[in-house]
Parts: structure tokens; C-alpha cells; sequence
């Protein structure tokens, strides 16, 4: 089964590396233009840093691509980045706390963004876990991938040694409920960190769940919708992982 009615718990090793909500809405050309000094005062105490950013988004063809204004707000000890376009706003984090305190980072600022630019309604609403497992970080070195993620997850794995298979991956899209789905790639990766004297050379285990909810959305609605994707995000993570894998998280609380 993809999915397990499990409850999700909070992790003491969560295996969360990066986790981004991003909400879409009709074009607003004043955003683009003007920069957004009100909308920053509201959440300035939250996030203090400040940069703008010129994008240039790939170019239809016949067309000349023109720039997108990004803004980027930071919290003070750069965990947290809010992006504001005039196309879409985002909340991001590298160090997952749990889904309450993530939620919390997000509702002042969406609130204020709603109240001054009034968005028609959210075309899309995205929710996305980048999960990556270490075998040495949790104790399970020699441990085969097999054992600790469900067989429709690991594909040739559960037959072939693991260091015959210089790469591989699983790619699928999941409808969830009539309004929700879910793009998820799962594979063996390495992460490199940019800039690193020295890049790490294990193998890492990736699990990635971009969920999304598509429609034309009322804004009102944005915080149950996000509730939603959740929900079904950890009903997702708690299909793909084993109780081996789980023992070795080390669950402490319903999340």
C-alpha cells in the first residue's frame, strides 16, 4: 500500500533536508514593479534580511523572456526564507521543526500578503518534503535499502546487490483525493553541498513528495488546504518506510 492510515509522529532523527510551501495566484503586475516596503514592515520582526533578485525565466519560444523580480526574506539565523514574486509566495526551511511550528512560520506572513495585495484566489497550492535518509547518521550501516523502504520504493534493489546499481530511481504521480496529488521520486543520490572542500561520498536514500492541490482555490481556504496536503503527506512517508527504518527515527510523538 502507498499510503498508511499510521498516524504520523514527530522524529527525534527526522530525515526531513528541506521542506517548501508555495502558494500560486493570478499575475499581480504591482508586485513586479514595486517594492513590497509594507508587506516587509508587517513581517520584519520574523524575518529581518532583505534581498532582492533579478530572474529571468525561461523564454517561450518567440518571445523575449522578461525579468521577475524575487523578493527574498530571512529570518536572523537563516533557517527561514520567505519568496514573494508577482506570481507566487513561498515559505522554505532546511531544518524541519515539525509541521505546527512550520504552519506558524507561514500564517502572519500569508495573512499580511492576503490583506495587502487581495489575490483574486491561489490557482495552486503546493506542499513539498525532500526527505534523505543516511544509513550512517541512524545506525544502519550494512542495513539493505530493502529493509528499511517498502518494495515499491526500491524496485530492483529487492533482488540486485546495491553496489551493482550506480544509479536508480522511482518517479510517479499519485491522485490523492478529487483536488490533490503528489509527484514522488524516490532513489539512491549523494548531496553535494556547494562550495565543501570536501563532498560527502556516502549514498544517500531520497524520498521526495511534492503534493499539490490545483483549482481555483479562495484564499480563505489556504490553511485547510495545506492542512490537507499534509495529511496526506505523512500518510505517504509512513507507506514508504518500514518499522525498521521507523525504530531507527526514533518516534516520540503524534505530529
Amino acid at each position: 500500500m502507498l499510503l498508511s492510515d499510521r498516524p504520523r509522529v514527530l522524529y527525534q532523527r527526522a530525515p526531513a533536508h528541506e521542506v517548501i510551501c508555495q502558494l500560486r495566484f493570478p499575475t499581480i503586475l504591482s508586485i513586479n514593479n514595486v517594492e513590497p516596503a509594507d508587506f516587509q514592515d508587517t513581517i520584519r520582526e520574523t524575518f529581518p534580511q532583505y534581498a532582492r533578485r533579478q530572474e529571468v525565466p525561461p523564454a517561450v519560444p518567440g518571445t523575449q523572456a522578461q525579468p521577475v523580480a524575487n523578493y527574498h526574506f530571512l529570518s536572523e539565523d537563516g533557517r527561514w526564507k520567505l519568496n514573494l514574486t508577482k506570481d507566487f509566495i513561498a515559505l522554505s526551511t532546511l531544518r524541519y521543526p515539525g509541521w505546527e511550528e512550520f504552519a506558524h512560520h507561514l500564517d502572519k506572513p500569508l495573512a499580511a500578503f492576503i490583506q495587502l495585495y487581495k489575490p483574486a484566489y491561489f490557482q495552486r497550492v503546493g506542499l513539498r518534503y525532500v526527505n534523505v535518509f543516511s544509513r550512517t547518521r541512524l545506525g544502519l550501516e550494512g542495513t539493505p535499502w530493502r529493509e528499511l523502504f517498502a518494495p515499491v520504493y526500491t524496485g530492483p534493489l529487492q533482488e540486485e546487490p546495491e553496489d551493482r546499481l550506480q544509479g536508480w530511481g522511482c518517479d510517479m504521480t499519485l491522485q490523492l483525493d478529487s483536488s490533490c496529488r503528489a509527484k514522488v521520486h524516490a532513489g539512491l543520490g549523494r548531496l553535494q553541498v556547494k562550495n565543501a572542500p570536501q563532498q560527502d561520498q556516502e549514498a544517500k536514500f531520497i524520498l521526495d513528495l511534492d503534493l499539490s492541490m490545483g483549482g481555483n482555490l479562495p484564499c480563505t481556504m489556504a490553511a485547510g488546504a495545506l492542512e490537507t496536503l499534509h495529511i496526506h503527506g505523512g500518510h505517504l512517508f509512513e507507506g514508504a518506510i518500514t518499522d525498521r527504518l521507523r525504530e531507527a527515527l526514533e518516534p516520540t510523538a503524534p505530529q
